[in-house]
């Protein structure tokens, strides 16, 4: 913007140099970009700013106007800074129309009060239209504008001078003699003084007469209702328009001047009279006539907002020791409203210093006046930490390296979403993820929302890649998503989301693990990392994946995300050029996670004592998931018992109908010592399993009743029809070892006959296969039937035997067997129930 020192001049007596005042308005923020020393209508000198002294007759700035500051894009915003900055008084120029003044003719309507806030008009009737005064023309020249007549050469003057646009309409070419100001709605053009018909934005707003569009609010004129050497009566307008609609529509139609370079930055709305007025003064002083009464609709009022201020708070963010009547008198030259409270004073900002709203926009006003080269440099204080990192920001990095270990890695989204991606992946209408707060200004139409959720933008990551020939994907996000929830801010959520795909073609190394349980156990190593013990999977209900592969991911016992792969429904919308796509995707909630992490440590010494495996199949109902089962294994207590995981699953031949079998591993320690063969037995240990849950087989459980007591399992109450009795002295083999202390007494030579507490007396009997440890067991077939389902209803694996078992023994010949058959007191038909301990690692095979 170029201004005149000699204009400057009529506002503020000031007497130094072009060049000192040059560089008092660059420090205080107006950055003066050069001088221009002008003789009558000649460029005399472009001077650098390192000049000083000149001799002609006016010196010019050019002034580079920050948007921030549309109070300076006018002589007087220019004068205001130049008083503020040397401490001289500010003068104004005649705006004073006087009184009893005749009453318009034109009525004034706003409909659109959103758009405009303030509509005023004066009309002058009687003027005539002829060439401005020569000092007029020399000063609207030295500022870069063409002059045209008098009345269109006031408003551009006025424009200069007090930074308010105005517009001039012939009052006899406006229809009806009204003004209306609405929006443009469908279909409208109007024909502007450059000549060129243009169709503004149905939201674009314009001014209106009885018939037609007359103007582009806040940009340009129309051609109809322009001001000709004919015009006798004038319609001088002054409004206050909404600086986003005015930089829409300007930007819409391409179009851009002097009017809508300032509106779009915001003007004044409690001084545009005042522009009128002296406006109305200049066209009368140039072209005769007489001004009328002012019209004005003013529905939205400027309320200015007060912000208080503590003097020490000023000092202290300066690094000065200003006085507080100084504070006062430098935001006083500004126009800037202040009232003393002793140790905090008021600021109330004019209108066209909106921006100052807080605490630090006063400070900034105060440094600049008061001098950035009078603020003392000192050496900055720093206090400098004992070098820990904040728990939340260390347990964030341990995230993301656990993550990147698994072979993750990382992408960076932005934090839009498009809401149609919700509907792609089908989430309820009453889902929070529903609840998105939408963007009012949104780099592309498709993502104008804020995320609630990593899955699309991951999504879109993958399609992105998948198409370009990538095979091996596998990406993460940690950001954060933002919920509606109905107040002022929204909700900010810290999520950890991924996205997996491994390309399923063949190929010589053959990779078999279901990409489900890859990321899974991604997941579990990363709770692991966060000492995160307590967490579990239950199948989840998430609409977008694929029903049976998905599980929710719980970390002590609330719903932490989920994982799974994407469902057939989705990957058909995504319309997928390859074959069995195993997309898995997860979701945390890191906000959750990271509130459950301890922070205390717990330290133990590296264990002594080696530990003993035990392996453990189950066979049990297919909706019975390895989840329940380890719930039911850490609920026992135990010493002994270091870990339990699983380690194999197995569904397939000769395994019954809706059964699968799963295969555990228990790892036993004890911090003080070997354990024994007796200690490292898996169901001294492990409580009763549920009955409906788990029915036991092999080699794992079927020794439950060669270990502990019959009836410490099932109760003495239940088992009445059952009397485990160890053979006789005389028939029990020396490789048999005394397994069964609850079933002897103390004494060396136990009787034949050793009964359980409170079991009754049935004809049974039990022996050893000589040189193993396998117990068997015989019954008469008269209580068979109830015996097995009272075993198989409490869990118990039971094998109808045939007259005999072959077992071989791999310390003996390949020929030598041992065949059983049940004592003569039992009937041909008994049955042989045989339970194998779990530590014997031969296998029954049945005599063919």
């Amino acid at each position: 913007m170029r201004v005149s020192l000699q204009w400057i001049k009529d506002f503020v007596d000031v007497k130094a140099s072009p060049v000192e005042i040059a560089d008092r308005l660059t420090m205080a923020g107006l950055e003066i970009e050069g001088i221009e020393r002008v003789d009558g209508d000649m460029v005399i000198e472009v001077e650098g700013m390192g000049h000083s002294g000149h001799t002609g007759n006016d010196m010019v700035f050019e002034v580079n106007v920050t948007p921030n500051r549309p109070d300076c894009l006018s002589i007087l915003g220019i004068a205001r800074e130049v008083a503020a900055a040397f401490q001289l008084p500010l003068k104004m120029p005649a705006a004073d129309p006087g009184e009893g003044l005749t009453p318009s003719g034109i009525s004034v309507e706003i409909a659109d009060t959103d758009l405009c806030s303030r509509y005023a008009g004066r009309q002058i009737s009687g003027v005539t239209v002829s060439e401005s005064p020569k000092w007029m023309r020399d000063r609207l020249e030295k500022c870069g504008i063409r002059p045209i007549n008098n009345i269109v050469d006031v408003t551009n003057y006025v424009l200069l001078e007090l930074g308010h646009p105005l517009h001039a309409f012939d009052a006899d070419k406006l229809a009806e003699r009204k003004i209306r100001v609405a929006r443009a709605g469908r279909d409208a053009a109007i024909m502007t003084l450059d000549g060129v018909e243009r169709k503004p934005d149905e939201n674009s707003l314009l001014i209106w007469d009885g018939s037609g569009p007359v103007a582009i609010a806040g940009v340009m004129g129309g051609e109809g209702s322009a001001v000709t050497a004919t015009t006798r009566n004038i319609f001088l307008e002054s409004a206050y328009f909404e600086p986003t609609s005015v930089r829409r529509t300007s930007k819409q139609l391409g179009l851009r001047s002097e009017s809508s370079y300032r509106f779009e930055r915001g003007t004044d709305i409690e001084f545009l009279e005042t522009a009128l007025n002296r406006a109305s003064l200049l066209m009368k002083e140039t072209g005769g006539g007489t001004i009328h009464h002012l019209v004005d609709v003013y529905l939205n009022r400027y309320q200015p907002v007060t912000v208080e201020v503590s003097y020490e708070r000023v000092n202290r963010l300066l690094g000065t020791a200003i006085p507080g009547q100084d504070i006062l008198g430098i935001l006083g030259r500004l126009g800037i409203g202040t009232e003393d409270k002793g140790e905090t004073f008021l600021v109330t900002p004019p209108a066209y210093l909106r921006d100052i709203r807080h605490t630090v926009d006063v400070v900034e006003e105060v440094a600049r006046i008061y001098g950035f080269g009078n603020i003392p440099s000192r050496v900055p204080k720093t206090a400098l930490s004992d070098g820990s990192t904040n728990p939340r920001e260390t347990a964030i990095s341990s995230v993301r390296e656990s993550v990147r270990k698994s072979g993750f890695t990382e992408a960076v989204n932005y934090s839009f979403m498009n809401t149609a991606d919700l509907d792609m992946l089908s989430i309820p209408a009453d889902d929070e993820r529903r609840k998105y707060i939408s963007v009012k200004n949104p780099l592309r139409q498709e993502d104008g929302a804020m995320r609630t959720t990593l899955a699309p933008a991951l999504i879109r990551n993958f399609m992105h890649n998948i198409s370009r020939g990538v095979r091996d994907i596998r990406f993460f996000e940690l950001s954060k998503v933002f919920i509606d929830e109905g107040g002022r801010l929204p909700s900010e959520r810290l999520r950890l989301g991924g996205l997996f795909y491994r390309d399923r073609s063949p190929s010589i190394w053959r990779q078999d693990l279901p990409s489900f349980y890859f990321v899974k156990g991604a997941l579990e190593a990363l709770l692991d990392e966060l000492r995160l013990k307590e967490s579990s999977y239950v199948m989840s209900e998430e609409t977008f994946l694929h029903p049976g592969k998905a599980a929710d991911v719980l970390i002590r016992g609330a719903r932490a995300g989920y994982v799974g792969e994407l469902g057939p429904a989705i990957i058909e919308k995504l319309d997928l050029k390859i074959s069995k796509p195993e997309v898995v995707v997860f979701e945390l909630d890191l906000d959750m996670v990271l509130g459950m992490v301890s922070r205390a440590k717990t330290y133990s010494q590296i264990p002594r004592y080696p530990s003993v495996e035990r392996d453990m199949a189950i066979i049990l109902d297919d909706d019975i998931t390895a989840d329940d089962v380890l719930r039911y294994f850490s609920g026992y207590t135990s010493d002994l018992i270091e870990s339990i995981e699983l380690f194999d699953y197995y569904k397939g031949k000769n395994m019954p109908e809706g059964k699968k079998s799963l295969a555990f591993r228990v790892v036993y320690r004890a911090g003080d010592r070997t354990l024994t063969d007796e200690e490292s037995f898996l169901p001294k240990h492990v409580p009763m399993l549920s009955k409906r849950a788990i029915s036991l087989t092999s080699t794992c459980l079927c020794f439950i009743a060669s270990e502990v007591a019959i009836n410490d399992i099932l109760g003495p109450s239940t088992l009445t029809t059952v009397l485990p009795v160890f053979p006789s002295r005389s028939s029990r083999t020396p490789a048999a070892p005394a397994l069964y202390p609850k079933f002897t007494s103390k004494a060396d030579d136990p009787p034949e006959r050793t009964r359980c507490p409170g079991v009754t007396s049935l004809t049974s009997g039990m022996m050893y296969i000589p040189g193993t440890c396998i117990p068997v067991f015989f019954m008469n077939s008269t209580t068979s039937g109830s015996v097995l389902s009272l075993f198989s209803s409490c869990c118990l694996t039971y094998f109808p035997a045939p007259a005999s078992f072959l077992w071989p023994k791999a310390s003996t010949p390949a020929d030598s067997s041992y065949s059983i058959s049940p004592p003569a007191s039992l009937s041909p038909s008994a049955t042989m129930i045989i339970y194998v301990p779990a530590f014997t690692s031969e296998r029954i095979t049945r005599a063919k």
